[in-house]
């Protein structure tokens, strides 16, 4: 399939009905290579995302480690954040970790489900390491604001989009949103993170995600904001199991990186407070030897199934 064909494809996601469902597919692999001894590893992988995250929801996922004494446990984090831990007693030369996840989104489907201490909460109000603002940060923030939470985050959105010029190798994932902010220029992590201390530093709850663009090469970040369900002029969502009868909110994603609300091109994989919280891969281990990382990644569409039931269309197919 020709590059302008996968463009075609993925614009025409923008256009389908409510009611339709998109499949996805995630293949990853991570693999590190040693150059020395290297015993005792104790790693981190987020790259499965939750089982249901607003109007998506995960068919089947497999982790599979090359190395056969590992240890592989999963565990569960904050905002359904799920957490593969493989621990090692000594490492081979070699030890990839290969992902494949099946997803589908709904077309007009609910969007993530929070309670409503959300809106008021710490967790999602306070500044990070990452995301402090400073002075500069603070007095956009304050100008941007508005009393409509969903324009003040587009505001933010475009703000950041425009002060951060996206130059990838500019910063690390060490980089502050202030830090950013001053060299002008960064990432979608780092737009992520700007948009981020803007929204904080306006008393509007926000989180990191980080995920897929279908079509693009590496792992992507946005941001969601957490507004009230029910906002003037949407209606309110059905509760969530486990939120039923509640007050609650819902989190509306935008991608700084492009400046737009996110849409059927997003795959999310994990949300958190900043980058450190959902960061794909980290670890350590003990020894001398230095471990390289390579990753290769594809986010395809497999099909389209329409809302009136006819069989499902690839998106390959062209009518």
């Amino acid at each position: 399939m020709s590059g302008q064909q996968v463009t075609t494809a993925i614009e025409d996601l923008l256009g389908l009905p409510a009611g339709t469902r998109v499949g996805y597919q995630i293949t990853q692999r991570l693999g590190y290579t040693y150059d020395g001894a290297a015993t005792a590893l104790r790693h981190r992988l987020v790259v499965v995302p939750p089982r249901r995250h607003g109007d998506q929801s995960v068919r089947e996922s497999s982790l599979v480690v090359s190395a056969p004494a590992a240890e592989v446990t999963w565990q569960r984090g904050a905002d359904g954040l799920r957490v593969a831990v493989i621990e090692l007693a000594r490492v081979p030369p070699r030890l990839d970790f290969d992902v494949e996840v099946t997803l589908e989104r709904l077309v007009g489907g609910p969007r993530p489900a929070l309670r409503a201490t959300a809106l008021g909460g710490r967790r999602l109000l306070a500044s990070t390491p990452l995301t402090a603002p400073d002075a500069a940060l603070t007095a956009a923030a304050r100008a941007l604001r508005a009393e409509d939470p969903l324009l003040t985050a587009r505001r933010f959105c475009a703000w950041a989009h425009s002060h951060i010029r996206y130059v990838p190798g500019s910063t690390d994932v060490t980089t502050t949103a202030a830090q950013a902010l001053t060299r002008g220029s960064g990432v979608c992590q780092d737009q992520a993170h700007v948009m981020l201390a803007l929204c904080r530093a306006a008393g509007l709850p926000a989180r990191y995600v980080s995920g897929h663009l279908v079509g693009d090469g590496p792992s992507h970040a946005w941001v969601e904001v957490i507004v009230p369900d029910g906002l003037p002029g949407r209606p309110r969502q059905a509760a969530p199991v486990g939120l039923a009868g509640l007050p609650g909110a819902v989190a509306v994603a935008f991608d700084p990186c492009h400046d737009r609300e996110a849409d059927l091109r997003y795959v999310t994989v994990a949300v958190g407070r900043d980058y450190t919280d959902v960061a794909p891969t980290s670890g350590r281990y003990t020894g001398t030897g230095r471990g390289l990382l390579r990753t290769t990644q594809r986010v395809s569409v497999l099909a389209v199934h329409p809302p009136d039931g006819r069989f499902p269309k690839s998106i390959d197919d062209r009518e």
